[in-house]
């Protein structure tokens, strides 16, 4: 006589634990699928961004926080030229693979496969023509920082989320920095910030990394900057934002010494410290959301903003330190 299904899968499940027993940590269990609408595939392994989104989602700790969204399918190239990102694939293509992330070898056949997308590539020149393929398919995406390799791109990219109809946002996970929790914006008359802001030649130099410092002032400060400075040398940089109600913000960016993130945020009633680090998860929370609701955390028009800023300081930098008006810089990419 047969067993009954229940007993089936008892021995079945029985059987498996047996062999990982035998073959040590190394196993992975086969788990189940996620349900439609909760699969997740990853453009670009290329980042250590994919690798964390991937255990958190993946993990046997994930729990309800994630309300069951898996990574199920990645496509792992990202940049083809930028040696400290394409020398990574390979390693991080293995540890997503023991996640029970199926590795296909085109956007096309992972968009088949998957209901929302994190366009992880390293390498901003790529997004755009990346995010294009996916909002074509009509599905949801975030983009990883930078949103682009220039400020045109990033323009054209939410051109075309208008376009086709799919919201999509872009952002910097030190908008969660420890502190920033404790800031009520209505009150910030100014503000520092710092991070670290190594240099990559194919991006604008903001692009690359000081983006992390300037996400985490417009975090605070808001839009509204008008104008910047900038200081530069070997080591650092400094740019100085003036906005529209005459606050002023600062970013300092960092080359020599030790690598961290923090910075001041100056109240009418005191000032505040933030910082460490707070981690990849509440801006997976964020992510979430968005893909449940559709609705983004960002505005198009912040990251627009802080994209111009950037652009704006590597002008004034191009000046010498002259001030450049984030108006001009807009201008110029939208010819």
């Amino acid at each position: 006589m047969n067993p009954s299904p229940s007993r089936r899968t008892f021995l079945k499940q029985t059987a498996q634990a047996s062999t990982a027993l035998l073959l040590g940590p190394e196993f992975i269990l086969p788990k189940p699928s996620a349900a439609t609408g909760k699969r997740v595939g990853i453009i670009g392994l290329d980042t250590s961004h994919s690798t964390a989104f991937t255990k958190a989602l993946n993990g046997p700790d994930a729990g309800d926080r994630f309300l069951s969204y898996k990574v199920v399918a990645a496509y792992p190239q990202g940049s083809k030229d930028i040696e400290s990102s394409t020398s990574r694939i390979p390693a991080y293509t293995d540890e997503v693979k023991k996640l029970n992330v199926e590795i296909v070898d085109s956007i096309a056949d992972l968009l088949k496969k998957v209901d929302v997308v994190l366009l992880e590539t390293n390498d901003g020149r790529l997004h755009r023509e990346q995010a294009l393929q996916v909002l074509k398919a009509g599905k949801r995406v975030f983009i990883d920082k930078p949103i682009a390799a220039s400020l045109t791109d990033a323009i054209a990219i939410f051109d075309a989320s208008k376009k086709y109809n799919i919201p999509l946002f872009s952002a910097s996970s030190l908008r969660h920095i420890k502190g920033i929790e404790k800031v009520d914006k209505s009150q910030v008359v100014g503000a520092d910030t710092f991070s670290p802001a190594v240099l990559e030649k194919t991006h604008p130099d903001f692009f690359w990394y000081g983006i992390h410092g300037v996400e985490t002032l417009y975090t605070v400060m808001g839009t509204g900057c008008k104008q910047v400075v900038r200081v530069h040398t070997d080591g650092t940089d400094i740019i100085v934002g003036t906005w529209a109600d005459g606050r002023v913000g600062t970013v300092r960016g960092t080359r020599t010494g030790k690598h961290d993130y923090g910075g001041t945020v100056f109240t009418k009633s005191g000032n505040l410290i933030l910082g460490p680090y707070g981690g990849y998860e509440p801006l997976l929370d964020d992510i979430i959301h968005y893909f449940e609701t559709g609705q983004v955390p960002v505005s198009p028009d912040e990251t627009i903003e802080i994209f111009a800023f950037m652009e704006a300081a590597d002008e004034s930098k191009r000046r010498g330190g002259a001030p450049v008006t984030l108006e001009s810089v807009l201008a110029k990419a939208k010819q």
